[in-house]
């Protein structure tokens, strides 16, 4: 797949400063892809349950203690 294949969406929360370190995302029928654009070349993919999963743990404070 090309990056010119997918259609990325930036973060709503990405607008300050420079714009430099953005969080993209790109739905695709078999899951999720999510990238920083200051690094485009590295991609994680995720299904949409991961996600979910991950959203809501950080919601709950479930990853506080690795800070």
């Amino acid at each position: 797949m090309t990056d010119s294949a997918v259609q990325w969406q930036k973060s709503s929360f990405s607008s300050g400063g420079d714009g430099g370190q953005c969080l993209e995302l790109t739905a695709l029928a078999e899951g999720i892809l999510i990238r920083e654009s200051e690094n485009p070349g590295t991609v994680l993919a995720v299904d949409r349950a991961e996600l979910r999963a991950f959203v809501r743990g950080a919601k709950t404070g479930e990853f506080d203690r690795l800070g």
